[in-house]
C-alpha cells in the first residue's frame, strides 16, 4: 500500500512533517539551493532550515530510528522531515512562516491530523480560509476556550466544498438567469442544493429543550389559573377580571411588549374623545384593540333559531360594533394619533420607541361555547368568521383548548 505524500509525526517538543516526493529529493534540494520555498498542497511553505535532517540525501536506518523512536514506520528512504511546529503547553504552535496566513495557529497534541485537515482538493489551504474570517487565532482541539472541537473540525473538513460543488454552484447562479429567458429545462438550483444537503451534516440546535420544562411549568399554571377563574367568575369585578385575563392574553401572545388601560383616541365625527377599554402595543409599535368581557353562560348565539338560524347576542354583536368603531376612529387619527399616543404614553415606552397605527385589529374574549349544540356551535363558527376582518372572536373555551394543545406539545417533545 502506498504510503501518502504528507504524513505528521510529533517527536518530544516538536512537530513533524513527513514529505515523500513523487519521483525523489534531488528537484527538491534543487529549488533550495536557488532560494526558493517549497509549497506542499498550496498549504505548507517549507524552507531548508526547516529540515531536521539537512544533506541533500535520502533517510537511512540509523536516521528513520532517531526520526522515529516510537517505531511507527512512517519513514523511509525518499522521506523529507521538515520542523513545522513547537510545544506551546498542551498545544503545538505552527511557524508562522510555514503556514502564512496572518493568525497563530494552535493544534492539541491530542490531535492525529492528516494533510487532510489542511489541504482540500486544487491546493485550497483550508486554514487560509479560516483565517479570512478574521479570527486572532485558530486553535484546533483542546480546552482553550476558543478552541474547535476535533468533531467539529473534522466535519468541517469533511463538508468543505469540493471543485464538483463549486461547478454546481457557478452553474445555479448561471441558470438563475438563463432559465427566465430560454427553454433550459435543468434545474441547477434544485441540484445544488441536493448535493449541498447530503454532504453537510449540521444540524440545528435544540433551543427549546433547556426552556421546556419551564414552559409547561408556565402553561400548567394558566391554565389551572383560567379554570379556577372560570369557577369563581361570580367573585370577580370587571376591572379584576380583565387585568388577569390580559395577562393570560399576553403570556400565549408574546409580540404583545405592554398594554395600556383607558386609552384617550379622537373621535373626529363629534370632536371629543372617547377611551378605550384596552390597547396593545407589539414589538414593532403597531396597536390593536382588545375586549374583554366576562363570559357569563349565554352571550354567544341564541338557542332559539331565526329562519332556521342561531343568531348572534346582542352583547356579542354590540362588542364587535364597538371594537369596529374603536379601530375606525385609530384609522381616521392617523399619524397625529401616533404621535398623541406616544406622548400619552410616556416613560412606558422605551426611549425612541415609535407607535404605529397601521390597519389595528380587534380581539374580543368573551362567552363559552361549552355546551352549544353542533348546531349552535356552526352558527357561531360562520359569525365568527362574518367578523374576521374586524375582530379575532375568542371565547374562553378557545383559551383553554388553546393552553391544553400547548401543553400536550410540549410534553410530547414535539
Amino acid at each position: 500500500m502506498n504510503k501518502p505524500a504528507v504524513e505528521f509525526q510529533s517527536v518530544g517538543d516538536q512537530l513533524h512533517l513527513i514529505y515523500r516526493p513523487r519521483d525523489d529529493t534531488v528537484w527538491v534540494y534543487n529549488k533550495f539551493q536557488r532560494g526558493e520555498e517549497l509549497v506542499i498542497k498550496g498549504t505548507f511553505h517549507l524552507t531548508r532550515d526547516k529540515l531536521v535532517v539537512d544533506d541533500a540525501g535520502p533517510v537511512d536506518d540509523e536516521k528513520a530510528r532517531e526520526l522515529d523512536p516510537e517505531g511507527m514506520g512512517v519513514l523511509d528512504e525518499m522521506s523529507m522531515v521538515f520542523r513545522v511546529a513547537t510545544s506551546h503547553g498542551e498545544y503545538f504552535r505552527f511557524d508562522h512562516d510555514v503556514l502564512p496566513i496572518g493568525v497563530p495557529v494552535l493544534l492539541s497534541k491530542q490531535a492525529r491530523p492528516t494533510w487532510k485537515w489542511f489541504s482540500a482538493e486544487r491546493k485550497v489551504s483550508i486554514l487560509a480560509v479560516v483565517a479570512s474570517l478574521k479570527p486572532s487565532r485558530i486553535v484546533i482541539g483542546g480546552a482553550e476556550l476558543d478552541a474547535i472541537p476535533l468533531a467539529d473540525y473534522e466535519r468541517l473538513v469533511d463538508q468543505f466544498p469540493t471543485p464538483h460543488e463549486l461547478r454546481r454552484y457557478v452553474q445555479a447562479r448561471v441558470a438563475a438567469i438563463a432559465r427566465q429567458h430560454t427553454d433550459a429545462i435543468v434545474d441547477a438550483e434544485a441540484m445544488l442544493h441536493a448535493y449541498v444537503n447530503k454532504r453537510v451534516q449540521m444540524k440545528g440546535k435544540d433551543f427549546i429543550e433547556p426552556f421546556r420544562q419551564a414552559d409547561i411549568a408556565k402553561y400548567e399554571f394558566l391554565l389551572q389559573r383560567l379554570e379556577q377563574m372560570l369557577d369563581a367568575e361570580e367573585g370577580y369585578s370587571e376591572a379584576a377580571w380583565q387585568q388577569e385575563i390580559l395577562q393570560i392574553v399576553r403570556l400565549l401572545n408574546p409580540k404583545y411588549i405592554a398594554a395600556f388601560t383607558n386609552v384617550p383616541v379622537l373621535d373626529s365625527d363629534s370632536s371629543t374623545r372617547r377611551y378605550l377599554d384596552i390597547l396593545l402595543v407589539d414589538a414593532s409599535g403597531n396597536v390593536d384593540v382588545i375586549e374583554i368581557k366576562q363570559p357569563f353562560d349565554k352571550c354567544i348565539v341564541t338557542s332559539s333559531v331565526y329562519r332556521d338560524n342561531h343568531v348572534p347576542l346582542r352583547d356579542l354583536s354590540g362588542t364587535v360594533m364597538q371594537i369596529e368603531k374603536y379601530l375606525r376612529h385609530l384609522n381616521r387619527w392617523g399619524t397625529l394619533g401616533e404621535v398623541a399616543l406616544r406622548n400619552h404614553f410616556g416613560d412606558k415606552l422605551p426611549p425612541g420607541f415609535q407607535i404605529k397605527i397601521t390597519n389595528p385589529c380587534g380581539i374580543v374574549i368573551m362567552g363559552r361555547d361549552k355546551g352549544l349544540s353542533s348546531a349552535q356551535i356552526r352558527d357561531f363558527e360562520v359569525t365568527r368568521r362574518h367578523y374576521k376582518h374586524i375582530a379575532d372572536i375568542v371565547t374562553y373555551d378557545d383559551l383553554l383548548r388553546r393552553l391544553k394543545s400547548i401543553l400536550n406539545q410540549l410534553k410530547t417533545g414535539i
